[in-house]
C-alpha cells in the first residue's frame, strides 16, 4: 500500500423519522470525510528506517561547491556522522535573485551545480543510498516561481493579474504610485537615507498627501451614486422593472404596500440582496452597482408608476438609498486607509532601521522605499500578444497571523491593497484555481516537476506549506506517490494553531512537521519542546484496545436478517484514536540563528544532545556541528561550505573543530532507540539543567542524558545539578563532555571563500560518580560541569529486564482463576458499593479512598476499572490514582485482602482462587520501580476485570453471551444489583441474595427490595439474562407476603412489609406470566408452595413473632387467584402502623387505601388525592411551600398502565383455564355474582378506547368519554380515567406504552401508532422519557430534592414526576413502537427499518452506560438529558467522586435496576419478533 493520507466517508440513506404518515424517501447523505495515514516504509540497503529513526542533515545546495568532488566530500562527511538522510534545498535552475527558493525552470536541474543535469543527480542519489547509507530529501515549491521565469511570458494566466484577478487593480495602482514616489523623494525634499523613525514619519506624511489621497482609492469601494441614480430613473421612466423572484412579500413587511414603511436601511438591504454587483470584493473603479431594473421596481413600490412630476422625488430617493448602501463601503475604505500608512511605516522601519533587519541603507532605484508587490513582465515579442493588463503579476509572500486556508490574493482579500503582505519580490504567486481545468498549463507543468522530484528523492519538504492550497497539494502529492509510493513528506506550518496544523497533516498525509529547538528562548522553553517530542512518558499504559475482545458468534435473530446483519465469524473491534502530530525536530535549520548568535556557542552541544534523545525524527543543518558563528544568508552569500568532518574520519568522542564526534554517537543512539522501540521518556528541568531518560517499554533498558544548557549571562555558573536518583536502576557512564568555543571576533567571518566554524573543542569531563545499591542509583555530577556540558549513561532495571515475560505472567491464567465463581461471587468480585461493603463487614470495610480523588464507586474490580479505563485511554500518569500507586502499595493490599476476608467471612471458598491469583500478580510487580507500578497495576486489574466479565458471560444466557456490548453491559447490571447483604433478604429466616432497586441509595436494609421496582426490572435483569432461579426466588418471596390482594412496596425481609403500592401486584402478576412463557418448565412455578407471612384472605396485621406468621402455605396459583379475587370484591383498609413513624410526610387520609372495580367497564379504580399508589409516588415534603402531604402526582382513578396490566393478567389466566392449566374460571364480585376471567377481560376491551382515547378530530368526541373543554393534546391515550382532578386524565405522560406493550389488542393499531409518534416526539429525551407533556402548565423538568423554597410545585422535589426524564419508561416506549410498527410493515426492507428505528433511539443510553463510572443507567435526567444531581446520571464522575460528595452520593442512585432491565426487555422482544417474522 502506498503511503499518505487515505480519505474515506460513508454514503447512506438516512433513516426517515418515525411517522404514521407517508414520507418521501430521504436523499442519500454523506458522512464527514475522515483520514487514515499510512506511514512511508523507508529502506536503506534493505534495512527498514522508521520515520522517527531519521537523522536528517540539511544543506543549502548552492554552498556545496562543485559536483562531483566537493559534493562527494561533504556527503561522506555527513555519512561519517551517521546521519541517514540529506535534505537539499531545491536543485533546479534558480531565478535572477539566485535564491534557492526562487525557481526559474522547475524541469531542469541547475547546471551550475550539476553540469550533466539530471544524469548527475541520478548518479549522486544512487551513490548516496548504496555507498553512504543516505536517503535524499528535497524541497518542493508549488506556491510560486521566479519573477523572471521565462514560461510566465508565455503563460501570464499562471499568475494573478488584472485579467485573472481584476480585484487587484487598486493594489497595483497603489504599488506603482509608491514606486514612483520612491524615485521622487528628493523632489519632495525628503531624505533618501533614513536615520530614525522621525524620518520615516515625514516620508509617510508626504506619501499620504501626495500619493494615497490623490489616487482617489475610494472609487474602488463605492457605488457611483450619480450614475446609478440616473440609470434607475431611466429604467423607471421606461417601465423596465424587475421584481425579484422572492418578491416584496419575502421581506415580511406586508408586500408591496408594506415597502412604503421601510426604513432607509431596509431599502438599501433590498437592493443589496437582489442582483447587486460587486458586494463581496474589490474590482475596477465604481464596479459596485445597483441593478437599475430592481431599483426601478423599488421606486415603483414607493412612488407608483413614473411620471415627470415624480422625477425629482425619485432621484432624491435613489440618492438617499445609494448613500446608505455606500455607508459601510466608506467605513471599509476609511479603515483600510488607516492601515496602509502604518503597514508601510512598519516595513520601512524593519528594512532600514531595525537591528534585526537587513538595514538596506539609502533608498535608490535598485533599493526602493518599498518592496514591490508586483512583477512586471518585460514587453517583448512573446508578451506583446497578451493584453497589457495581464503583464503585472502579483508577487508571493505571507501575511502575519492569517487564516492558512484563505488565499490572501483572492477576491475576498484586500491584503495587497492594505500592504499587509510580507513580500518576496523575486517570486510570482501562482494561481491554480480549484482544479486543473481552471489553469491547465500550470497544473500540468507543476505535476511534471513534482513527478521529476519524486523520481529521485525519498522525501519532500513542502515549502511554504501553510500558504499552499490544500486541493493543489493533495493533487501534486498524488502525482508524486504514483512515482514513489513510499514518499516521506515534511513541512513547516505557520498556521498559528495546532488544529489548523492537523487539517494540513490529515489532508496531505504529512509524515512529520518541522519543529525547531532554536526557537526556544530559555531552558524552560527548550525543556517544553523536548517534552513535546520525547515520546510517551515512562511507565505509560498500553496503547490500543483496552476493552474486551468481542467475539461475535452467529446470533439467531440476526441470522434472520434483522438490520441486514449476519455475523458468521469472530471479529476484533478496535477504536482508532487520533495520533499526535509527528515531528521532525531540528536542532537548527538554515532559517534559524546559530547558537553563537542567539544563545551561547557552547549550547550547540547540549541542544543537539537533547534533540537527539527525542522519539521523533531529528535533524540538523550544515554549519551547526561545525559551530558556524551565524546563519548564512542563502541569497547573498557567495562562499562555499568547509567542514573538518568532510576532510577526515570521524571518531566517537571529543576533538577539535566542532561536535561531529559526539553527533556521531548521538545519531547512532537516536537511530537505534527508534528502530528498537525505546518509546518511553522522562524529562526533568532544574534551573539550567535538563535531564532526559529514554527507555524501552519492555526490556526497560535505556539511556540517560544530563545536559547543562548555555544561555547568555551565566559564564561557567548556574550551580551544580542535584544528585539524580533512579529507583531500582543500574547505570553505566558512556561519556561526559563539555564544549569550549572561542567566540571572540571571528576570523572565520572574514574568509572570502569558505564558510567556516568558530574555533572549538569538545573535551571530556571527569568526576562523575555513580552510587548504586539494590534499591536505587544516584548520579552525582562533578562540581565543575559548566554550561555546554553533557553526560550520557546507559541504564537498566534488573527487576524488569524481562518485563515482556512479566507482561505474560501478569496476564496469564486469569480465566482459570475465575472459572469457578458463581453470580454471587461475581457480585462480590466486581461490585459492592459503600453501604453494601459496610453492611457485609459489620462496618469495618468500605470502598477504597484514593487521596486527592475520593472513593471508588465500588470496592470490587469495576470500581478500579471505571477509573483506569479513562486513565489508560488518556495515558494520564498524573492522575491521583497513579500518584497514589507510586507513593505506596496500599491499593494492592486492599484488593487482595478484601477478597480473602470476604471468602472467609461469607464462607465463599471459591473467592480464594482469584484472591490468590491477584496476590501472585501483585507480588510479581511489587519490586518494580514505583514509576512502573501504575502500568502494571492497570494490567493486572484489566486482566482480572476481563476474566470476571467473561466468566459472567458464561453464566448468563446465550442471547447475552452472543449479544452486542451494550446488551452485555445492561446484563451485567443484573450481577451488579444482585447480591447478599446482612441487613436485607428475601425472607426473614435466612440471608439470601436479593435484587437492589438501585445503588448506592437502595442497596441495604429496608431500602433494598421494592416490590414495584423489582417486578418492573425482573423480566429484563433475570428472565432476559437466563437467571431463572433468581427470578423464581423473588416471585416466591413476594408471593409469601401477599396481603389485601397486594404485594408490598417495601419488603423489609417480610418483617415489616408496607402495602401502599396499587401497581406493584400487577407488575408482579405480569412477571409470573412472563416467567411461565420464558423460563424452561416455567408453568411449574404455579404449583410451588410458599409459606404465608399473613393469613390468606385476611387483612389482620400481626408481627413476625406471632405464631400465625408463616403458619399457612399457598401455591403460586392460589396467590394469583387471591390477588384477582380481592380486587374483584374491592379493597378498603388503612395501612398498618399508620402515622408519622411509618411515613412522616403523609397526611392521615393518605394511609387509607381503597380499590374497587367498575363492573360496567371492568376497570379497577383506586387511590385518593392524598396518596400516590403508582410509580409516580413523590409526596410533598415542604412545610415552607405548604405542599407537605400533598402528592405531586396522586394518579388516583384508573391509571392506564394498570388497566393494561389487569387485562393482560385476565386474558392469560383465562387462556390457562381453557387449557386446564389453571383451576379457577373467574371471580365473584362484591355483589356476590360470578364473572369469568374472559367476561371481565371482554368488558375492559369493549370500553378501553371509549374511556381512554382522545380523538384527533373534535367531531368524534361524542364517541368517547371526553370533556372537550379541557383537552390539551389530541390523538393520545389518557394517563388516567376519572381522577380526582379531571384535567389529570388528559395529561400526556409515558405510561400508556406500558399498556400497549402488555395488552396490544386493547388498542387500534393506527391510533396506537399516532399516540406513540406523539410520545416519541414530545416526551422522549436523549435517554429517558419526560414524565409530563412540556405544554402542560404543571411541567417542571428540573428536579432538585434539596430545594426548600416557597414554590409549591418544586419545593423539596415535588416535581419528581412532573417533567424530569425517567429512563425505564423508554424501554416500554421502544417495545410498543417496535410491536405496532411491525404490524404495518410488509416487506423485509420495511421490517428492517422498524428495528433500525429502535436502534437509533438507544444511542443516548449506550453512551450513558459506557461513560458511567457506575457501569449502569441512572434513574432519571433533567430536561433534554441534562445532569440531575439528585439522580447522578450522565457525566457524574467528577462531581461526586470527591470526599466532600460521598454523603450526598449515598443518597442517590446513579445506577438503577429498572433502567437497565427495561432495555434488556427491548432486546428480548426484538429477538422474539425477528424470529416470528
Amino acid at each position: 500500500m502506498a503511503a499518505g493520507a487515505f480519505a474515506f466517508y460513508t454514503t447512506y440513506t438516512p433513516l426517515p423519522p418515525f411517522s404514521t404518515s407517508e414520507l418521501p424517501i430521504p436523499k442519500p447523505t454523506q458522512t464527514p470525510t475522515y483520514y487514515i495515514h499510512v506511514s512511508p516504509r523507508l529502506t536503506l540497503k534493505e534495512d527498514s528506517i522508521p520515520l522517527d529513526a531519521l537523522s536528517i542533515f540539511s544543506v543549502v545546495s548552492r554552498f556545496m561547491g562543485k559536483y562531483p568532488n566537493d559534493w562527494e566530500k561533504h556527503l561522506q562527511g555527513v555519512a561519517r556522522r551517521e546521519y541517514n538522510m540529506v535534505h537539499f534545498t531545491p536543485l533546479v535552475e534558480r531565478g535572477e535573485s539566485r535564491s534557492p527558493y526562487s525557481l526559474y525552470n522547475q524541469l531542469e536541474f541547475d547546471r551550475d551545480c550539476f553540469p550533466n543535469g539530471e544524469n548527475d543527480v541520478a548518479t549522486m542519489i544512487d551513490k548516496m543510498e548504496k555507498e553512504h547509507g543516505l536517503l535524499g530529501l528535497t524541497d518542493i515549491v508549488w506556491n510560486h516561481t521566479a519573477n523572471n521565469s521565462k514560461w510566465l511570458e508565455e503563460h501570464p494566466e499562471a499568475g494573478y493579474n488584472l485579467e485573472t484577478a481584476p480585484w487587484m487593480e487598486s493594489a497595483l495602482e497603489l504599488d506603482t504610485a509608491l514606486l514612483q514616489f520612491s524615485s521622487d523623494l528628493e523632489k519632495y525634499g525628503l531624505p533618501t537615507n533614513l536615520k530614525n523613525a522621525g524620518d520615516i514619519s515625514r516620508v509617510i506624511a508626504v506619501m499620504q498627501e501626495h500619493v494615497v489621497t490623490k489616487l482617489n482609492l475610494w472609487q474602488y469601494y463605492v457605488v457611483d451614486v450619480k450614475q446609478n441614480a440616473a440609470e434607475a430613473l431611466t429604467a423607471w421612466s421606461e417601465a423596465r422593472t424587475s421584481i425579484p423572484s422572492a418578491r416584496f412579500e419575502a421581506s415580511t413587511l406586508g408586500g408591496q404596500e408594506g415597502v412604503k414603511s421601510w426604513s432607509l436601511k431596509q431599502k438599501a438591504d433590498f437592493l443589496l440582496r437582489n442582483r447587486f454587483i460587486g458586494a463581496d470584493g474589490l474590482g475596477p473603479r465604481f464596479h459596485r452597482k445597483a441593478d437599475p431594473e430592481t431599483s426601478a421596481a423599488l421606486l415603483t413600490a414607493l412612488h407608483g408608476r413614473f411620471d415627470t412630476s415624480k422625477q425629482g422625488i425619485g432621484r432624491n430617493t435613489m440618492i438617499e438609498i445609494l448613500n446608505e448602501i455606500n455607508s459601510p463601503f466608506y467605513a471599509q475604505f476609511d479603515n483600510d486607509m488607516e492601515v496602509i500608512p502604518q503597514q508601510v511605516f512598519d516595513r520601512i522601519r524593519y528594512l532600514r532601521l531595525d537591528e534585526n533587519g537587513p538595514r538596506r541603507g539609502p533608498i535608490t532605484e535598485s533599493s526602493p522605499l518599498i518592496e514591490t508587490y508586483f512583477s512586471r513582465l518585460p514587453f517583448n515579442s512573446t508578451t506583446k500578444k497578451h493584453n497589457p493588463r495581464s503583464l503585472s503579476l502579483v508577487c508571493n509572500g505571507w501575511v502575519w497571523a492569517a487564516n492558512a486556508l484563505k488565499d490572501h490574493a483572492g477576491s475576498d482579500s484586500r491584503a495587497y491593497l492594505r500592504r499587509e503582505v510580507i513580500i518576496w519580490s523575486d517570486c510570482v504567486k501562482l494561481r491554480y484555481g480549484q482544479s486543473p481545468k481552471d489553469n491547465p498549463f500550470l497544473w500540468d507543468y507543476m505535476a511534471r516537476y513534482t513527478r521529476l522530484m519524486a523520481k529521485y528523492f525519498a522525501g519532500f519538504r513542502i515549502d511554504n506549506c501553510h500558504s499552499t492550497p490544500l486541493i493543489l497539494a493533495e493533487y501534486m502529492l498524488d502525482q508524486a506517490r504514483e512515482v514513489r509510493p513510499n514518499l516521506a513528506v515534511f513541512a513547516e506550518l505557520f498556521t498559528g494553531s495546532e488544529e489548523m496544523d492537523y487539517v494540513f497533516v490529515k489532508r496531505l498525509g504529512i509524515s512529520s512537521l518541522i519543529r525547531e529547538a532554536m526557537q526556544a528562548s530559555s531552558t524552560q522553553e527548550l525543556s517544553r519542546l523536548v517534552h513535546m517530542h520525547a515520546g510517551r512518558p515512562i511507565g505509560s499504559f498500553e496503547i490500543g484496545d483496552v476493552s474486551h475482545n468481542e467475539t461475535k458468534e452467529p446470533m439467531e435473530f440476526l441470522a434472520n436478517g434483522v438490520n441486514g446483519l449476519k455475523h458468521t465469524k469472530s471479529e476484533r473491534v478496535q477504536r482508532i484514536k487520533r495520533s499526535p502530530l509527528h515531528a521532525l525536530f531540528m536542532d537548527c535549520t538554515h532559517d534559524n540563528e546559530m547558537p553563537a548568535q542567539k544563545r551561547d556557542a557552547r549550547d550547540t552541544l547540549p541542544n543537539a544532545a537533547l534533540v537527539n534523545m527525542c522519539a521523533s525524527a531529528t535533524g540538523s543543518v550544515m554549519g551547526y556541528d561545525e559551530i558556524f558563528p551565524k546563519n548564512v544568508n542563502i541569497v547573498k552569500d557567495q562562499r562555499v561550505y568547509s567542514s573538518p568532518f568532510s576532510d577526515r574520519p570521524v571518531e566517537v568522542g571529543g576533538g577539535k573543530g566542532g561536535i561531529g564526534g559526539i553527533k556521531k554517537l548521538l545519531n547512532r543512539l537516536h537511530t537505534m532507540m527508534s528502530k528498537q522501540g525505546y518509546e518511553e521518556t522522562f524529562i526533568d528541568h532544574q534551573d539550567e539543567y535538563i535531564t532526559v531518560h529514554r527507555l524501552h517499554p519492555l526490556t526497560r533498558k535505556g539511556f540517560f542524558l544530563a545536559a547543562h544548557t548555555a544561555y547568555p549571562g551565566y559564564d561557567d555558573g548556574h550551580g551544580s545539578l542535584s544528585p539524580v536518583r533512579l529507583s531500582s536502576t543500574k547505570a553505566k557512564l558512556l561519556g561526559s563532555w563539555k564544549l569550549d568555543v572561542d567566540a571572540s571576533e571571528p576570523a572565520v567571518m572574514r574568509d572570502p571563500k569558505f564558510l567556516r566554524g568558530l574555533p572549538s573543542e569538545v573535551i571530556g569531563v571527569s568526576g562523575i560518580k555513580i552510587d548504586s545499591n539494590e534499591s536505587k542509583t544516584e548520579l552525582i555530577m562533578p562540581t565543575y560541569f559548566p554550561p555546554g556540558s553533557i553526560a550520557l549513561f546507559e541504564t537498566s532495571i534488573p527487576s524488569a529486564e524481562h518485563s515482556d515475560g512479566l507482561d505474560s505472567f501478569v496476564t496469564s491464567s486469569a480465566k482459570e482463576a475465575f472459572a469457578d465463581l458463581d453470580l454471587v461471587d461475581l457480585n462480590f468480585t466486581l461490585y459492592r458499593c459503600e453501604p453494601e461493603e459496610r453492611d457485609s463487614s459489620f462496618g469495618q470495610d468500605g470502598t477504597y479512598v484514593i487521596p486527592n480523588y475520593g472513593p471508588t464507586v465500588y470496592a470490587g474490580l469495576q470500581g478500579w476499572w471505571s477509573i483506569l479505563k479513562e486513565v489508560i485511554e488518556d495515558n494520564n500518569l498524573g492522575h491521583p490514582l497513579c500518584n497514589h500507586l507510586r507513593d505506596g502499595q496500599w491499593a494492592l493490599d486492599y484488593i487482595t485482602g478484601r477478597l480473602q476476608r470476604i471468602a472467609e467471612r461469607e464462607n465463599r471458598p471459591t473467592l480464594l482462587e482469584p484472591a490468590e491469583w491477584l496476590k501472585q500478580r501483585f507480588g510479581a510487580i511489587r519490586n518494580l520501580p514505583s514509576f512502573l507500578l501504575p502500568r502494571y497495576f492497570a494490567l493486572v486489574i484489566q486482566t482480572a476485570y476481563i476474566a470476571a466479565w467473561d466468566r459472567s458471560m458464561e453464566l448468563l444466557s446465550d442471547n447475552i453471551k452472543r449479544g452486542q456490548k451494550f446488551l452485555q453491559s445492561l446484563a451485567m447490571t443484573s450481577i451488579q444489583m444482585s447480591g447478599i447483604t446482612k441487613s436485607a433478604s428475601l425472607v426473614p429466616s435466612e440471608t439470601t441474595p436479593s435484587l437492589a432497586a438501585g445503588l448506592p441509595h437502595f442497596s441495604s436494609s429496608w431500602a433494598r427490595c421494592w416490590g414495584r421496582d423489582i417486578f418492573i426490572a425482573l423480566r429484563g435483569l433475570y428472565l432476559g439474562t437466563g437467571r431463572f432461579e433468581d427470578a423464581s426466588q423473588h416471585i416466591q418471596a413476594f408471593a409469601s407476603v401477599l396481603k389485601h390482594g397486594m404485594i408490598p412496596n417495601l419488603l423489609s425481609d417480610g418483617r415489616a412489609p408496607r402495602y401502599n403500592a396499587r401497581d406493584a401486584v400487577w407488575f408482579f402478576l405480569q412477571n409470573i406470566q412472563d416467567y411461565t412463557k420464558i423460563a424452561p418448565g416455567g408453568m411449574d412455578i404455579l404449583q410451588k408452595k410458599v409459606k404465608r407471612r399473613f393469613l390468606p384472605y385476611d387483612d389482620t396485621y400481626f408481627e413476625l413473632n406471632d405464631p400465625r406468621a408463616y403458619s399457612r402455605e399457598s401455591s403460586i396459583e392460589d396467590i394469583i387467584q387471591e390477588a384477582l379475587q380481592r380486587h374483584a370484591t374491592g379493597l378498603s383498609f388503612r395501612e398498618a402502623n399508620a402515622g408519622p413513624d411509618l411515613d412522616m410526610q403523609m397526611r392521615s387520609e393518605g394511609f387509607n387505601i381503597d380499590v374497587n372495580v367498575d363492573w360496567e367497564t371492568g376497570i379497577i379504580f383506586g387511590g385518593n388525592q392524598f396518596n400516590c399508589g403508582t410509580w409516580m409516588d413523590k409526596m410533598g415534603e415542604s412545610e415552607k411551600a405548604r405542599n407537605k402531604g400533598i402528592p405531586g402526582t396522586p394518579r388516583d382513578g384508573a391509571a392506564v398502565e394498570l388497566t393494561g396490566l389487569l387485562y393482560s393478567a385476565l386474558t392469560w389466566v383465562a387462556k390457562l383455564y381453557r387449557s386446564c392449566e389453571y383451576k379457577y374460571s373467574g371471580v365473584e364480585t362484591s355483589a356476590g355474582t360470578s364473572i369469568s376471567f374472559e367476561q371481565w377481560a371482554s368488558k375492559i376491551k369493549q370500553n378501553f378506547e371509549r374511556c381512554y382515547y382522545i380523538p384527533t378530530d373534535p367531531a368524534e368526541d361524542s364517541q368517547y368519554d371526553v370533556n372537550s373543554s379541557i383537552i390539551n393534546r389530541r390523538g393520545i391515550y389518557k394517563d388516567l380515567y376519572r381522577a380526582g382532578k379531571q384535567y389529570e386524565d388528559y395529561q400526556l405522560r409515558p405510561n400508556f406504552p406500558i399498556a400497549m406493550t402488555v395488552a396490544p389488542d386493547l388498542f387500534t393499531p393506527s391510533k396506537a401508532l399516532h399516540a406513540l409518534e406523539t410520545a416519541d416526539t414530545i416526551l422522549r429525551g436523549p435517554t429517558g422519557m419526560a414524565t409530563l407533556d412540556p405544554s402542560d402548565l404543571n411541567y417542571r423538568p428540573c428536579y432538585d430534592n434539596s430545594e426548600n423554597s416557597t414554590d409549591f410545585a418544586t419545593s423539596k422535589g415535588r416535581n419528581y414526576h412532573q417533567g424530569p426524564e425517567w429512563l425505564w419508561p423508554t424501554g416500554f416506549l421502544l417495545r410498543a413502537m417496535l410491536k405496532f410498527d411491525l404490524m404495518r410493515k410488509k416487506t423485509p426492507e420495511e421490517r428492517t427499518e422498524a428495528f433500525q428505528q429502535i436502534t437509533r433511539r438507544l444511542e443516548g443510553c449506550k453512551k450513558a452506560i459506557e461513560e458511567s463510572p457506575w457501569a449502569g443507567l441512572a434513574e432519571l435526567t433533567n430536561k433534554d438529558g441534562a445532569f440531575c444531581s439528585d439522580s447522578v446520571g450522565l457525566f457524574s464522575l467528577i462531581s461526586y467522586l470527591r470526599l466532600d460528595g460521598v454523603a450526598n452520593l449515598l443518597q442517590q442512585s446513579p445506577t438503577q435496576a429498572w433502567s437497565s432491565g427495561c432495555l434488556i426487555d427491548v432486546f428480548y422482544d426484538a429477538k422474539e419478533l425477528a424470529e416470528k417474522s
